[in-house]
């Protein structure tokens, strides 16, 4: 979550890509010579200028955002719109706040903001029918951005503020329905496909748990119990499943840790790994076992593969370096999707699979 993001994200632009992969299987690929640009002219990857030589699985890649802080991008159920956070002073905002874009006609233009512009914000998304969005805010109990702490005692940590509760607003900004008001910290929600229901993270256990509940925040129940924090979870295509980061702290010392920080309403997010489960909470199933911080995971169209970010791969070289990878549900198979040498993560597909939308500090000026 943006507030939560690594310091690679300063500067961030979102990204769109068409995948070369078919939502059916991941082994099926479009013949070359059928794929056109975003003008509708035969495809040629030499002129895909935002392209790496090794992203064979993405092509006609084009950026929407251009300066500062822009993360978490949503594509509405139709496809049509995006939903996302951005901190942009030439926007008259100084931390993050939810903004709605067309990502084709959009592309360059400011886009409209639609939460209340007051406190930060946090993880938007469409609700049924597209005409609102759900998204976390710290506005009610303080109208100023809240401080935002990035190191103790020398190591990296994420804020997880209390006073973040969940709104629902119409697509003018509106504000229609609080669903949390307990105290502590309720965020990182996303809608189940079929509408049916509605995940978050939050600390009312006095740990940082998996919750869901109906879209009038009713029937809230709890999904996941085990210490350490659970986060960015996401609904299978069939909303049969979850997927979601966690940490899982096994020491002594590492729990004490994890407690003494979530006391101080901060995690430290070096260390996780990725888990699917029934939407219960039942079949809990370890996905990834790759050290480092593997999060930001969304469910492939075909629903047997997730795409995540990770730093696993450069943990020698100081693991400042998160890129896109691929995985089946089982574990096996991994793939490497993106190759961006700062960061890469907040993947999403569009509901028909066809689209790819992520951050990256790819083409942004040589800035943070």
């Amino acid at each position: 979550m943006s507030q939560f993001s690594f310091w690679l994200l300063l500067g961030l632009s979102a990204i769109i890509g068409c995948t070369a992969s078919s939502p059916a299987t991941d082994k099926e690929q479009e013949a070359p010579g059928e794929r056109q640009d975003n003008f509708g002219r035969p495809y040629d990857r030499a002129k895909d200028k935002l392209l790496y030589e090794s992203e064979s699985h993405l092509y006609n890649v084009a950026q929407l955002t251009f300066g500062c802080d822009n993360a978490e991008a949503y594509f509405s159920r139709d496809g049509q719109s995006l939903v996302f956070q951005a901190t942009n002073p030439a926007w008259d905002v100084a931390c993050d706040q939810i903004f709605l874009l067309d990502p084709i006609a959009g592309v360059g233009e400011a886009p409209t903001m639609i939460s209340t512009g007051t406190g930060r914000t946090t993880c938007s998304y469409f609700m049924p029918g597209d005409n609102e969005i759900i998204y976390a805010s710290t506005h009610v109990a303080d109208v100023a951005c809240p401080e935002t702490p990035r190191s103790v005692d020398g190591k990296y940590v994420w804020p997880v503020y209390e006073t973040f509760d969940l709104y629902v607003a119409d697509l003018e900004g509106r504000l229609r329905q609080q669903l949390t008001d307990l105290p502590g910290y309720d965020a990182e929600a996303t809608v189940a496909p079929d509408g049916s229901r509605i995940v978050f993270t939050s600390d009312r256990s006095g740990d940082l748990e998996l919750y869901t509940m109906l879209p009038d925040g009713s029937d809230v129940q709890q999904v996941t119990d085990s210490l350490g924090y659970d986060g960015g979870a996401f609904f299978s295509p069939d909303s049969k499943k979850l997927v979601f980061r966690a940490s899982r702290p096994k020491t002594p010392e590492a729990q004490a840790t994890y407690q003494d920080l979530l006391a101080q309403h901060l995690v430290q997010p070096s260390s996780m790994e990725l888990y699917v489960c029934n939407v219960d909470g039942s079949d809990m199933q370890q996905v990834t076992n790759l050290g480092g911080a593997n999060w930001a995971p969304y469910f492939h169209p075909n629903g047997q593969r997730i795409i995540f970010a990770s730093n696993h791969h450069v943990l020698a070289h100081g693991g400042r370096q998160f890129n896109l990878f691929s995985i089946k549900i089982d574990g096996s198979d991994l793939q490497q999707i993106t190759y961006d040498d700062a960061f890469d993560a907040f993947p999403m597909f569009s509901p028909d699979g066809s689209k790819l939308v992520f951050s990256s500090n790819r083409n942004n000026g040589g800035t943070r």
